[in-house]
């Protein structure tokens, strides 16, 4: 566990915008110490690598969290569009040092600005904002919601969250079992008639989430039980084959 200040300057984020962020409940720290201290882990971490990527592909902060807290997230992507686009900006970086350097050492009057053009970085970051929230899943999830009235809404939730408290009943027993597995089975197919087609790779995803600290792992824990976020991943792992 860091502190708030390790972790401000383990990553360049002021504390003040790590407190901000908690706030809108875009990264909740991992847990409080009794005189209310923020503590981070390394999911906390994590989460926060992806906030930074999402920030240097210039997303508004309320897209990031809408993404992040997404079932269909992925990861690897994220991490190979921040790959591309910081080796488009170093490229940039180089034309600008070599245009500096002429002028600097040679004295060279040089009137090509085009060191000073962005439109690949620019077009690149646009592009890759474009993939985000259009996925199948999502417009799966738009379109049943507009179905579905605000007592319909209420009932799901309510559903859902009934399959922690079943979970949270077995939390010590073996999530391997066939009852745990069978409860992993329920949840996945609850996710199919009322949200989205749940694959098994974005089962996996959510149950990651599902104990990666914050606002899922409290109202699953709250449901079941002390345990019961940690429990629900590893059945969802030993299911998924991960």
């Amino acid at each position: 566990m860091r502190t708030v200040n390790e972790v401000s300057k383990l990553t360049g984020v002021s504390i003040r915008t790590l407190q901000y962020y908690d706030k809108i409940e875009l990264l909740h720290p991992t847990k409080y110490t009794d005189s209310g201290y923020r503590l981070y882990d390394d999911t906390a971490l994590e989460i926060l690598q992806q906030i930074l990527l999402f920030r240097e592909l210039e997303f508004p902060l309320k897209e990031i969290k809408e993404i992040i807290s997404s079932p269909d997230f992925d990861r690897n992507k994220a991490v190979k569009q921040q790959v591309e686009l910081l080796t488009l900006k170093k490229e940039h970086l180089e034309n600008l040092i070599n245009l500096a350097r002429g002028i600097q050492f040679l004295g060279v009057k040089n009137m090509d600005f085009t060191a000073f053009d962005t439109s690949k970085i620019d077009e690149y970051a646009k592009r890759a904002k474009e993939q985000w929230g259009k996925t199948s899943q999502y417009k799966e999830f738009e379109e049943k919601e507009k179905k579905r009235t605000s007592k319909d809404d209420k009932d799901a939730m309510n559903n859902f969250m009934q399959l922690f408290v079943e979970f949270g009943e077995m939390k010590e027993s073996d999530p391997g079992s066939a009852e745990a597995q069978n409860q992993v089975k329920k949840l996945q197919k609850f996710i199919n008639e009322y949200f989205y087609h749940c694959t098994d790779e974005i089962l996996f995803s959510l149950g990651q989430m599902y104990s990666g600290g914050g606002e899922f792992t409290e109202n699953i824990d709250h449901a079941g039980g002390a345990g019961t976020a940690a429990f629900t991943t590893e059945a969802i792992r030993i299911y998924c084959g991960k």
